[in-house]
């Protein structure tokens, strides 16, 4: 698989013109839960050449690029100048690229250099909204039957794990799920609910299911409505747009 993702990573450079800087595996295999059939994520970073920028309406044109194989293999590219755009914003999602612990491609002074910039305009505020949210969301969708899929009980948990992280005021959230859980969960009945539930996930299929978890719904519960009533400060980032404007025509121009 990893002979064929450099491959597809090759022809999209080919047929996009583009120079692809960074890719990485995101989802459950980037969190560290993937059963032994789930698909391979793979998310990347890529610039086109300078005269494509300096085109008119170049906001028109499309910033990112989609790929589907038959071989349970999904990628998925952003366009360098939104990647910024995103970073500026502090958008948890493109932070899990970033830290990644599977990668497939990098440009080491490109992604050093987005990750010092990640940490100037980081905003725990920004990563705990989007993490908060992921509770009742997935509650909602997904944890209100009889017979519930595994998977879908460590979304809502991992969200929940962030956010209390962000809480706590411990910085960027770790990528890996095992990281999250064994800063956060002592030991009790929920450590040991989700460790079966992880070991379930690992060894089974994507879509095995089970009978609802008590414990793990009372906490899912308990920490969406506990967790709705905290207000972390909006703290201002000292971070200067400017850079990430002359880091864009840097990496453009190289």
């Amino acid at each position: 698989m990893n002979e064929l993702i450099r491959t597809e990573l090759e022809a999209i450079e080919e047929r996009e013109k583009v120079r692809i800087l960074y890719a990485c595996e995101s989802g459950s295999r980037m969190w560290g839960f993937a059963s032994p059939d789930s698909d391979f994520d793979v998310r990347f970073i890529y610039v086109r050449p300078l005269d494509w920028y300096l085109a008119i309406h170049v906001e028109n044109k499309r910033d990112v690029i989609e790929r589907i194989t038959s071989e349970d293999l999904d990628l998925v590219g952003w366009d360098l100048r939104k990647a910024l755009g995103l970073l500026q914003k502090s958008n948890p999602s493109l932070l899990e690229w970033l830290y990644s612990p599977i990668v497939y491609r990098e440009n080491l002074p490109f992604i050093d250099r987005m990750k010092e910039l990640a940490l100037q305009f980081f905003s725990p505020m920004a990563s705990f909204h989007h993490y908060r949210s992921m509770g009742p969301n997935h509650n909602l969708k997904y944890l209100q039957r009889e017979e519930v899929s595994y998977k879908k009980y460590l979304y809502p948990i991992r969200g929940i794990l962030a956010a209390q992280w962000l809480e706590q005021g411990r910085g960027i959230v770790p990528v890996r799920f095992d990281e999250l859980f064994d800063a956060l969960v002592s030991e009790g009945p929920l450590r040991s609910a989700i460790l079966d539930l992880l070991r379930v996930k690992k060894t089974s299929g994507e879509k095995q299911s089970g009978g609802r978890i008590a414990v793990l719904h009372e906490f899912i519960d308990s920490e969406i409505a506990r967790l709705e009533k905290v207000v972390l400060p909006n703290a201002a980032t000292r971070a200067d747009v400017s850079e990430l404007d002359q880091f864009f025509r840097e990496t453009v121009k190289n």
